[in-house]
């Protein structure tokens, strides 16, 4: 619960955000862009945002007879989290990761890489999948997409407007006087793209927090998904994927190379923190 307000504060912010630039970019108008703009890419976002994934992933369908195993591991757990069966994927990497995607539980998908079953146990598996099936059961997918579209909202308007002002001003009729209002806008519009930045990872740090706590519910094994997490980060430093930095945040471990201060920008909670929440809900049953 203190995780989803925490998410709801931290998109009514963005949105607040957006409608700000919107209204220095153009006044009411440019309020008008700035819903429409959003709009049509949340559209996007929650239509084809799986398939937008799955297709930059290289992630290949697999049926049951080509992967029992994995099959039968999801199926239990969905039974267990009183799911649909999501759509399963193969993501052709040596190193271990995987990610869900999908609008709602009904058009989920779940893509592990070809390099997990070698590197975890089979109840380190299935807390990874009780992981990734949590995102589904919390739509943290939709959520994260919504995040990103707003995001990227922010930052396009953001370059129109400083384009409108180096030709012809903000788009609304100003006096001289009002530079002060023109130096708090040029602000808001350089400030404005970092701030949605920093939203959007407090966002995702959260919701992988919260699919930590419910995944650690759904397979009732805290520790194994605890462990899994640290052979997963120890692999990933080690042997880091070839993914598009757009679609890191997706990855149950963050799945680039990150350190010193790009570590402050990431969209993932230290592992370290992660795995002493895992180990306090198997000591003390909390969430």
């Amino acid at each position: 619960m203190k995780n989803t307000f925490k998410t709801f504060i931290l998109l009514a912010g963005m949105t607040a955000l957006l409608l700000a630039i919107g209204d220095a970019l153009g006044g009411r108008q440019g309020l008008v862009i700035a819903l429409v703009f959003a709009g049509v890419m949340n559209f996007v976002g929650y239509w084809f945002s799986d398939k937008i994934a799955l297709g930059m992933s290289g992630a290949q369908a697999v049926s049951e007879e080509q992967a029992p195993d994995l099959y039968r591991i999801v199926r239990e757990l969905c039974l267990r989290a009183n799911l649909p069966l999501p759509r399963l994927y193969v993501i052709p990497s040596p190193t271990p990761n995987a990610f869900a995607t999908g609008r709602n539980p009904e058009h989920a998908a779940v893509a592990v890489t070809s390099g997990i079953v070698n590197i975890l146990s089979r109840d380190e598996l299935e807390g990874v999948i009780a992981h990734e099936l949590a995102h589904v059961k919390n739509r943290d997918i939709l959520i994260s997409s919504v995040a990103a579209v707003i995001a990227g909202a922010i930052s396009q308007l953001a370059y129109m407007a400083q384009w409108a002002m180096m030709f012809g001003g903000m788009g609304r009729d100003r006096d001289d006087d009002d530079r002060g209002g023109l130096l708090a806008g040029l602000a808001l519009l350089i400030v404005g793209p970092i701030a949605a930045m920093l939203i959007q990872m407090a966002i995702s740090r959260s919701r992988e927090f919260q699919a930590d706590a419910t995944g650690a519910q759904i397979c009732g094994r805290p520790l194994s998904l605890a462990n899994a997490l640290m052979k997963l980060e120890d692999v990933n430093h080690r042997l880091p994927m070839q993914v598009n930095p757009a679609q890191a945040q997706m990855y149950i471990v963050y799945p680039l190379t990150a350190g010193g201060i790009a570590s402050l920008f990431s969209t993932h909670p230290p592992m370290a923190e992660r795995v002493k929440r895992l180990q306090e809900i198997a000591l003390h049953g909390n969430v």
